[in-house]
């Protein structure tokens, strides 16, 4: 390869370079997508940096809360950790700086354009003949007139992402209260069915021993048998269920799965008492992020639409020039051109932003009635669930006074032990029983938190 020709690739080079550096350009820097890039972004901070943020914790919604988690995770402490570790959520909040990056784009106007050129006298005539040159600059004035309303948009278009994913972090931290609460209540179900395992394995050892004194039948164990194993059973599968739990629990939160998370078990609380459906319709569309999301993104594609009306005027750009030609005649002009809207009007894009905002306001009015109708369900199962409690809560102490009536015949030989470990195991059921309608209670409370966008007191677990 000559040197001319070395020259001719470097001169472009250099060009783009300087080009690059005047329109204030920064070099791209890739983050490294290693092992040790990404598990660094799972680590998770020490307890004094989570206190530190969730005492800053900004959010529509959640509140800030003190972090110690010496003596566990309590379900408000859940729930502002999953705000702050939750993979999930980190990856969603980018989206603050995509609508960041397009508000800065949408008040940018065009650049102007120059041309610049220069024709060379070769031959012919070239008596008192000179170089001509011309010189040009024009701008896109049309510009001016979408400016606005893009801004608009965009605008809107920055509150929907930040109320959507307020949203999306509202739900996030419910679902790691509710998974506290699971925990809690499956940890109280666990160790109800392996009393039960335990008494009635017990009773099995009890009547092995009276078949051999001839006191009890085979079929007298048999039924024994048969219940422990049933007993057996199912505290293998709470304890299966709440391995599961534990785990989502932490993935909730933002915790390694191997992290063990010890719960902070809730307080106790009479049966919850809501507030009427009217109050909490009350302002509903005022109140609830994601129909506040919703309605920035209304307001947003509006402004776009508007945008795309404007558009539909005539381009025009104006410019000017300067020039001389070969006999050194000077001239300074000017120049308009304008794009005759005969065939592209922006019919297209008019039209698919007035389907889009038409699909954005039947998504609002179906977000509010099926926010109408999720409280109104909430609101029925916590009547209901609340009449159920409280009849298992009556049965309970019938169960127990039974047991111990058992008891006592079976000290002074009235009874058989069969039918005082059946009445143990009854009572056992019972009281899993009511832990698992008190569960449900607090998942019908939580559903209406979210139902109702916002919290409301009272959602312990007993």
């Amino acid at each position: 390869m000559s040197s001319r020709r070395v020259h001719a690739l470097v001169l472009p080079l250099s060009l783009c370079g300087f080009l690059v550096v005047a329109s204030g350009c920064s070099l791209y820097h890739a983050k490294p997508l290693t092992a040790a890039a990404v598990e660094g972004n799972l680590k998770v901070p020490p307890t004094a940096v989570l206190q530190m943020e969730a005492s800053k914790l900004r959010h529509p919604v959640l509140r800030p809360v003190k972090i110690d988690l010496r003596n566990g995770v309590n379900p408000d402490e859940a729930a502002v950790l999953a705000v702050l570790l939750n993979p999930a959520l980190r990856a969603d909040r980018d989206r603050r700086g995509l609508a960041t990056a397009q508000l800065v784009q949408a008040g940018v106007l065009p650049n102007p354009q120059i041309s610049y050129g220069r024709d060379f006298v070769v031959g012919g005539n070239t008596a008192g003949a000179i170089t001509a040159y011309g010189f040009g600059a024009s701008w896109d004035v049309t510009s001016l007139i979408t400016l606005l309303p893009k801004i608009e948009s965009a605008r809107a278009n920055v509150r929907s992402v930040d109320l959507d994913v307020a949203w999306v972090e509202w739900q996030a931290a419910q679902a790691a209260r509710t998974a506290v609460f699971k925990v809690a209540t499956l940890e109280a179900q666990l160790a109800a069915a392996q009393e039960a395992d335990r008494a009635l394995h017990e009773n099995v050892a009890t009547l092995k021993k009276a078949v051999d004194l001839h006191e009890k039948t085979i079929l007298d164990l048999s039924a024994a048998e048969s219940t422990s194993e049933d007993a057996r059973l199912t505290a293998l599968g709470l304890k299966q269920e709440l391995a599961k739990e534990r785990l989502a629990l932490n993935r909730a939160m933002g915790f390694p799965p191997n992290t063990p998370a010890r719960i902070e078990t809730p307080r106790s609380s009479p049966q919850l008492s809501p507030p009427s459906e009217s109050e909490l319709t009350a302002d509903l569309e005022t109140r609830r992020l994601d129909l506040l999301a919703l309605k920035a993104g209304y307001e947003s594609e509006d402004a776009s639409l508007r945008t795309a009306i404007l558009a539909q005027f005539p381009k025009i750009s104006i410019g000017f020039n300067r020039a001389g030609d070969t006999s050194n005649v000077q001239t300074l002009g000017f120049g308009v051109s304008v794009d005759l809207p005969i065939f592209d009007r922006n019919q297209g894009t008019i039209g698919t932003e007035r389907a889009t905002r038409q699909k954005l306001f039947d998504e609002y009015t179906d977000r509010v009635f099926q926010a109408r109708s999720d409280i109104a369900t909430a609101l029925s199962d916590i009547r209901l669930l609340n009449q159920q409690v409280a009849e298992a809560e009556k049965a309970v102490p019938t169960l127990e006074r039974l047991v111990t009536t058992a008891k006592a015949a079976l000290d002074e030989g009235n009874t058989d032990v069969i039918s005082y470990y059946r009445s143990r195991y009854d009572l056992i059921l019972r009281q899993v029983e009511l832990l698992k309608l008190k569960q449900q209670l607090i998942e019908a409370w939580i559903a209406l938190e979210i139902a109702s966008g916002r919290y409301l007191l009272g959602a312990q677990l007993s």
